[in-house]
């Protein structure tokens, strides 16, 4: 990731309608509150398999197939928990030297 580039997140759901969506609105919320420029965008997980992303968050069923294709891959378990999202974004993010 270039330095003032905003990050490319995907949030990822089965079919990239509804929990992707609302992943989607989530993970802006916590990344502007952790002030992270980012780009977020919500596609199915056969979509997201053929695009380029600094960030990739979903489902266990839908992250397991990621791992290696973006340097974050995130698992939730509740699509609304911004503070939950916002810690694993944090860390994964400070690990990555993005914050």
């Amino acid at each position: 990731m270039a330095g003032s580039e905003p990050l490319r997140v995907l949030t990822v759901c089965g079919v990239g309608m509804g929990s992707s969506l609302m992943l989607r609105m989530t993970a802006e919320s916590a990344l502007q509150d952790l002030g992270v420029s980012a780009k977020v965008e919500a596609t199915d997980a056969s979509s997201a398999r053929s695009m380029q992303a600094d960030v990739i968050i979903g489902q266990g069923m839908h992250t397991e197939m990621f791992e290696g294709a973006a340097p974050v891959v995130l698992t939730v378990s509740n699509f609304m928990d911004k503070e939950a999202l916002k810690s694993q974004l944090a860390a994964a993010l400070k690990e990555q030297g993005w914050l």
